[in-house]
């Protein structure tokens, strides 16, 4: 089970690269999104709300195991965080590039509320919480530059 839960929660060991391992699980988000996005929201709202979850009990268990808090190979939030920015959003190949640019920088300035929701909630909702905030963000401003761009 151990090896399961790294495995998931490193994002199939993309999180152990040794540069930059919230941006190779930011891709993983890509994909998840690629995948659902041809479903209609029914469908792809209760797959983003099970790897929110998801996200929580591994984080939280890969936490446990390595013994350090948020570890920086832990990268099943960015994957969540990332599914999150695209959300509803057409899987066009600028979309998807401008949202993984603005959640990748949301995720790493943790504006308000972001940073406080990582330090006071316990374990994997902490270590994802602030990444669901940083996808939020980045998914309204995508959107507002979608609007924007189409006018």
């Amino acid at each position: 089970m151990r090896s399961l839960i790294l495995f998931l929660a490193t994002g199939a060991y993309f999180g152990r690269l040794p540069l930059a391992p919230g941006t190779w699980g930011s891709l993983w988000g890509v994909l998840f999104h690629c995948f659902l996005s041809r479903y209609s929201l029914f469908f792809y709202l209760p797959g983003l709300i099970a790897l929110i979850f998801l996200a929580v009990i591994v984080a939280h268990q890969a936490e446990i195991i390595t013994g350090q808090k948020d570890d920086s190979s832990i990268v099943i939030d960015e994957i969540a965080g990332m599914a999150v920015t695209l959300a509803q959003i057409p899987p066009t190949g600028w979309a998807v590039v401008v949202g993984f640019l603005l959640f990748r920088f949301f995720d790493i300035t943790k504006i308000f509320p972001a940073k406080t929701l990582e330090g006071i909630l316990p374990g994997g909702y902490g270590i994802v919480a602030d990444d669901i905030v940083a996808g939020i963000y980045a998914n309204l401003i995508l959107r507002l530059i979608l609007y924007i761009t189409a006018a």
